[in-house]
Formats: structure tokens, C-alpha cells, sequence
């Protein structure tokens, strides 16, 4: 079985066992209990696993009718040495975890229909919180209410369920490998799961997976000179954003495999759920937490410290910046925010539609070298007012580079087209990019999907790739595919008045045949002799015969 069908498979696997349990309880609550779960089990496989090389040939060798884990068994017999070892366990992985509070402690609790279990857990979290790491985690699970009433309305009650929750996943996925890549891709299915089963909600936190490659490939690759391939090095990457965190999961997987690093990834998310989702997909996916920064806080009013340096020299700024931010929400356009320093040369989106808003915040904060990429509906395009006016002004300052027209339906939360956006501070081309990809994507029974590439999971250089194509012809940037892609001249985008909307430079729509008239009477005629002198032929067939003539 290879890497990638086992990850596919534990995934499916803890889908199954989520689907059983759940019972009445729907899926945005249920998603919660499991992911914090497996993201404790994997907290505690990964520590255990480097303790065990630490430890070497101290390390506790136990029977296997023993179910103590040997770390707790260590602990015992070693009560002098626990400080210096956990000392030197955060210097090797950045974090540790009380023999108690692992994974195979809880889970032994359970099998045994312990009382404690609910307890323990309890405990267990704020531990992990507060003290497993050298930046603290405060508020972690903060939104895993073990107390709730959906788990059972007795504390009896509860605490049965959770044994019966995490004796399931520890059965459930016993065989299966625990390393990041396949614990955490099993991680990032479960999410896509969960967000396919939470309708409009899934907006809040989930990016569908081959959109979210496409602006990872896209802000990866050389920005002035994309021909050239992947950057080296991402000095800083920022989703203002960021969900659930697979969007930015997803640009350090593209640069990493190409070669490149990634030295610190920012995240600022607005929902607490989510922004705690996101904390736990980047320790579970190996990032360091000296690796990453998620802010709790509003992106428009811009909350966060770190983007609140007045000093020209002291900004900080992005060699990537992502989003997929909630479309056409309405916001609080002030006249103090019209003053405010990531809008006054612009001008304020409209109320109605804080699109733009988010847009000039990431941009903002876009280094000259950095490449962003913003998800937005196709209203951006075309509509008249403030936004017209900001699109004009950067248009008109060389900041627009592409515009990726995207096929309907892509999204759990919404069936509306969107477009694909990619600006740079400074842009090498003074021309635009359009390319046209809203009829290139397979429809499945309840959304469509951009093809990969793949049959039954494996590449095939046969069939279609959706995502390939748009990446390559991004990358590529040729003067025109017919019906696809066409580079346009600024002169030609002003007199349109700076309107965007794709179908005036890339149209989809195949032009009717021009009929010749003349050729086609003559084909008549033909027709018609040759068939005079079939039945002149048939008749005389029937006069030898003796027959009536028709």
C-alpha cells in the first residue's frame, strides 16, 4: 500500500467512526471532539517517539498485557531526573507532555470505562494549554466543551460517551501510520468532510483543496519571472484569513517539495472555533511552534500588533500573501476608517461589500518581491462605484497581474462563480493576464471539481488537468489561447473602462458557422440530379419486370 492510498484510508476510517458516533449531534459540533482528539493522539505518539530515542536503552521495555505507557513507568523510577529531561525534550521538540495526559493513558482509561476519563481530559487540555509548550497555547480547546449536555446530560453519561469516542478512534486507526504526513493529510480529509457536511458554515473555515493549490502553486513561483519556477525562499508568508490554516499548510508543502524554505507563516482568523482549529492543523502538520504565528481578531480592523507600525522602516512585510476571504460581507466603512493607512490611497470599499477591504489590507503589507493571491467573487470585476474606482487605481498603478475566471460551484458554502485575483507591487508586464476557466471542470452530483489529472488516483499525462493548466498558463503568460487566456494591454483595458469582466476579453462561446448560401444550393442540385437518375434507374428496372413505373 503506498504513502498516499494510506493516508486516503485512515481517512475514510475516521469518517466512518465519526459518522457512527455522532448520532443526533450534527457535524460542527461533533468535528471539534474528534479533530481535538486526534490531534492529542498525534501530540503523543510524536513526543513518545522522540523519547524513546532520548531515553535509548533507558527507555522502559514493558510486556504487552502491561498497558501502562513506559514514559509514566520512567517517571516513577526517575523522580530526580524530570526536570533536566523534560528541559531537554523542549530543546528537541519544542514542547512535552505528563505521562498522564498522552494519548495511550487516556485511551487505557477508556477501554476500562473509567470514571476519571472526562476528568482527566479536562486536566489533560489545560496542561497542553498552559505549560506542554514554550509559547503558551491558552484557549487551545477552549471550544471543546467536555461539560456539554450534547455528550449526555449526566456526568455519567458524558464520560461514557467519551470512552466510547476515543476507544473507537484508538481501535479505529491502531494500524495505521502516526508520522505528520499521514496523520496529518488523514487531518486535512476530515476537515474537507466536515466542511462538505456544515453547508454556508464551511465558508468560516475551509478552502476548497484545488483552489487552494492553485494560489499556492501561483505565489510560490518567481514573481517577476515565473518562467524561472519556485522561489529558494519564503522569508514570510501571511493568510489574513487563514481558517482552518490549509492554505498556508499548502504554500509551505509547495515550496518545501520544490526545494525552497519557509522561515515564519502568519494567520489571522476571526472565529475562535477556527482559529484554534488552525493552532492545532500546524502543530499536527509539524510546524514548530516558534514556526508560526495565528492571531484571534479582525482582519478589517486590523487588531493585530504586528501590522500596527507606523515606521516605514519597522513594517513588516509578506513575500506571500493568501486569502479567501467571506465574500461580499458587509463592514463597518467609517470616514475614521476611510483615513485609516491600508486605505487612504485608495479609497473605502463600499458597506456593502468588504471584498476590496480585505484586499488592500493583504496588499498592503505585500513585500516589492512578494506575489498575492486573493479568492473573491466576480462582482470585483465589474461593479461600478468605490470599487470601480479601486480596481481603476490599481489597474492604473501596475498592480493587477492576473484574473483567473473559476468554473461555478466549487465551494460547500456558496454556488457562485469566483475569480482568482494575483497582484504584485512590482509588476514586470504592463499588461493583464485573463484567463478564462469557468468551462473547464468535471460535475459531480452536488459540486463541480477541477480535474487533476489523475484515474483511480494515479497520474495519467492523458487526461484532463484543470489545475495544471491554469498554473501552467499563469506561468507561461502567452499572448493568447484561443477561448482560454489572452495577455491585454492596458490600452485595451481603458477603454473598457477598467471593467474586468473576463468574457469581454476571453470568450468561452464558440462562433456560429457562417453558412455559404451558393454552396449549399449547389450541393442541393447535385442531390437532386443524383437522385433523378436513381429512380430513372429503378423504373427501368421495374418496366423489364413487367411492373408499374413510380
Amino acid at each position: 500500500m503506498t504513502a498516499k492510498q494510506q493516508q486516503e484510508q485512515l481517512g475514510k476510517a475516521l469518517w466512518d467512526i465519526a459518522n457512527d458516533l455522532r448520532g443526533a449531534m450534527n457535524a460542527d459540533n461533533f468535528r471539534d471532539y474528534m479533530l481535538s482528539f486526534l490531534f492529542l493522539r498525534y501530540l503523543s505518539d510524536n513526543y513518545e517517539g522522540s523519547v524513546k530515542k532520548e531515553l535509548g536503552s533507558d527507555y522502559p521495555n514493558l510486556e504487552e498485557d502491561d498497558k501502562r505507557t513506559p514514559l509514566s513507568v520512567w517517571y516513577k523510577d526517575n523522580p530526580n531526573d524530570i526536570v533536566p529531561f523534560e528541559q531537554q525534550m523542549r530543546r528537541k521538540v519544542h514542547y512535552v507532555i505528563e505521562p498522564n495526559y498522552l494519548w495511550g493513558s487516556i485511551a487505557e482509561l477508556a477501554r476500562k470505562q473509567d470514571e476519571e476519563v472526562l476528568k482527566e481530559l479536562q486536566k489533560g487540555f489545560k496542561y497542553i494549554e498552559n505549560e506542554s509548550f514554550e509559547n503558551s497555547f491558552k484557549g487551545l480547546f477552549s471550544e471543546i466543551n467536555l461539560d456539554s449536555e450534547k455528550l449526555g446530560k449526566t456526568y455519567t453519561e458524558r464520560n461514557k460517551a467519551l470512552c466510547k469516542i476515543i476507544q473507537s478512534i484508538s481501535e479505529g486507526i491502531a494500524d495505521f501510520s502516526t508520522d505528520s504526513d499521514t496523520l496529518g493529510d488523514a487531518y486535512e480529509y476530515l476537515i474537507g468532510q466536515f466542511a462538505a457536511g456544515s453547508g454556508k458554515k464551511a465558508g468560516e473555515f475551509y478552502t476548497p483543496q484545488q483552489l487552494s493549490t492553485i494560489l499556492s502553486e501561483i505565489v510560490t513561483l518567481d514573481s517577476q519571472n515565473p518562467k524561472a519556477g519556485k522561489k529558494k525562499k519564503l522569508n514570510k508568508l501571511l493568510d489574513i484569513t487563514c481558517g482552518s490554516g490549509s492554505l498556508l499548510l499548502n504554500v509551505k508543502d509547495k515550496i518545501e517539495k520544490a526545494g525552497g524554505t519557509i522561515s515564519r507563516i502568519y494567520g489571522q482568523e476571526k472565529n475562535i472555533t477556527t482559529y484554534n482549529l488552525a493552532r492545532m492543523n500546524m502543530l499536527l502538520h509539524g510546524v514548530k511552534s516558534s514556526e508560526f504565528e495565528i492571531f484571534h481578531g479582525d482582519t478589517l480592523k486590523n487588531e493585530w500588533d504586528v501590522f500596527n507600525e507606523m515606521n516605514p522602516a519597522k513594517k513588516v512585510t509578506f513575500d506571500a500573501v493568501v486569502a479567501n476571504p467571506p465574500f461580499s460581507l458587509r463592514w463597518d466603512a467609517s470616514e475614521a476608517m476611510g483615513e485609516n493607512f491600508r486605505y487612504k490611497n485608495y479609497g473605502l470599499a463600499p458597506k456593502s461589500a468588504a471584498d476590496f477591504a480585505f484586499l488592500l489590507h493583504g496588499f498592503h503589507f505585500l513585500s516589492d518581491e512578494g506575489t498575492m493571491a486573493i479568492i473573491l467573487p466576480h462582482g470585483v470585476l465589474f461593479r461600478g462605484g468605490a470599487e470601480a474606482r479601486i480596481r481603476t487605481k490599481l489597474l492604473k498603478d501596475g498592480h493587477i497581474d492576473t484574473v483567473i475566471g473559476m468554473p461555478s460551484n466549487l465551494f460547500f458554502s456558496t454556488g457562485i462563480p469566483v475569480c482568482i485575483l494575483v497582484l504584485k507591487k512590482c509588476k514586470k508586464d504592463n499588461d493583464v493576464l485573463f484567463i478564462n476557466a469557468s468551462e473547464h471542470y468535471k460535475k459531480e452530483k452536488n459540486q463541480n471539481t477541477l480535474r487533476d489529472g489523475k484515474v483511480d488516483g494515479v497520474l495519467d499525462p492523458k487526461a484532463p488537468n484543470d489545475i495544471k493548466k491554469i498554473i501552467d498558463t499563469y506561468q507561461n503568460r502567452p499572448e493568447n489561447i484561443e477561448r482560454y487566456a489572452r495577455r491585454v494591454s492596458m490600452a485595451e483595458i481603458e477603454k473598457n473602462d477598467y471593467n474586468l469582466n473576463i468574457s469581454r476579453y476571453v470568450s468561452t462561446a464558440i462562433a456560429e458557422k457562417i453558412i455559404n448560401l451558393k454552396e449549399v444550393n449547389t450541393k442541393i442540385v447535385e442531390v437532386e440530379i443524383k437522385s433523378a437518375k436513381a429512380l430513372e434507374e429503378h423504373n427501368g428496372y421495374l418496366k423489364e419486370l413487367g411492373l408499374d413505373t413510380i
